[in-house]
């Protein structure tokens, strides 16, 4: 279970996250929306601990992020591309991420086999280093190297960017089976409210780095969340 208390970050004194609350059960699929700066990509950073908040702390199955390791090896994540490393083709990539998650060269092989559909005949076998190829091809790469050795907790900042329409499909429905294993937590982030509401079975709505709603997902969810940006959309107009 994710445990979230009391969690602050400031920046030259504007506070960008401020959640005093919040957990998340172990084989939930979770999607965050906002708006740009809510706080999803500063509560991922958090969480990731590559920054330090100023107040708070998260907790990943009874790991508190900020003083222990121990919660690197049941997690793995992508946000963006500076995870990925530039001068390794995408199969040395995740035979890297393999052997540090203790697999050998045929468990990452088996991994790749599963996923080429995903591929599309595109990045994997092309001789091609990762930092030559296209931003949609790299966030393939980057995605399924999060999923290399059977992580407990996943996160994924803006996965649908950069893919094409039958890539998005193909992401959906991994993540989709991702979130009936109920081994495993996924936390996902997206502008696109249809993406959302599609792969996660409860979705957290940020705005200027607080929770304004947190919602099991049911049928009318979308239309709940596209009347809550459309109001802000209609309240910025007359402000104006």
């Amino acid at each position: 279970m994710i445990s979230i208390q009391n969690l602050s970050k400031q920046y030259n004194g504007v506070t960008v996250l401020d959640i005093e609350h919040l957990e998340i059960p172990q084989g939930q699929a979770i999607g965050l929306v906002g708006n740009n700066g809510a706080g999803k990509t500063t509560l991922f950073s958090l969480f990731l601990d590559l920054i330090q908040a100023n107040s708070g702390h998260i907790e990943s199955n009874g790991v508190r992020v900020d003083k222990s390791e121990e919660w690197k090896p049941f997690t793995s994540a992508f946000v963006d591309e500076s995870f990925l490393i530039g001068y390794l083709t995408p199969e040395e990539y995740f035979y890297f991420i393999g052997e540090l998650r203790g697999l050998n060269k045929a468990d990452v092989d088996a991994v790749m086999a599963k996923y080429m559909d995903f591929f599309n005949g595109e990045a994997i076998g092309q001789k091609k280093y990762l930092r030559d190829l296209s931003k949609g091809n790299q966030k393939k790469v980057g995605i399924v190297a999060s999923l290399i050795g059977n992580p407990k907790v996943i996160i994924l900042d803006e996965p649908f960017a950069n893919l094409d329409p039958s890539t998005q499909i193909r992401l959906k429905n991994i993540i989709k089976d991702l979130a009936n294993d109920p081994e495993v937590t996924v936390l996902v982030s997206s502008h696109d409210l249809i993406h959302v509401t599609e792969v996660a079975q409860r979705v957290v709505l940020l705005e200027k780095g607080k929770v304004v709603k947190d919602i099991v997902k049911t049928a009318g969810t979308f239309h709940e969340l596209e009347s809550y940006f459309k109001g802000i959309s209609e309240n910025y107009q007359e402000e104006e």
